[in-house]
């Protein structure tokens, strides 16, 4: 029977520079590197995010996903929901509202899902439609 797994929730800097983004991933980097992690990165407070911070979220999820994880971003501020679209970046991340939201959004995928099958408890792998 699997166990839940905690839901990490980050808030980035102010600045995303270099320097910060260096920082901000030696940080997490024992997050990104546990057995199936989930993590949000809170964004709220971001008001500049430039290449190296871009750069670096890729890196993130690059190794959340070796470890079949997945990294969720929330609360976008305005500056941050701008650079990751015209570096067209915000495609690669499911994106919320708000810190709740996203850690939320990992609760009950499969198990809740599944139930929503029809027929699926009663053990018929023929009903695949979704319920609504």
């Amino acid at each position: 029977m699997e166990t839940s797994r905690p839901v990490v929730v980050k808030r980035m800097p102010e600045r995303i520079d270099q320097r910060e983004a260096r920082k901000f991933f030696a940080d997490v980097q024992p997050f990104l590197t546990a057995d199936r992690p989930q993590l949000v990165f809170d964004l709220s407070q971001v008001k500049q995010l430039d290449a190296a911070g871009v750069e670096m979220l890729m890196r993130c999820v690059a190794e959340v996903m070796k470890r079949d994880g997945d990294l969720k971003l929330a609360s976008l501020s305005r500056q941050s929901a701008i650079v990751l679209e015209l570096t067209r970046t915000d495609r690669l991340f499911e994106i919320y509202a708000s810190s709740t939201e996203a850690a939320r959004s990992f609760s009950g995928f499969l198990p809740n899902a599944m139930q929503s099958i029809p027929g699926y408890q009663q053990g018929r792998p023929g009903a695949s439609k979704l319920a609504a």
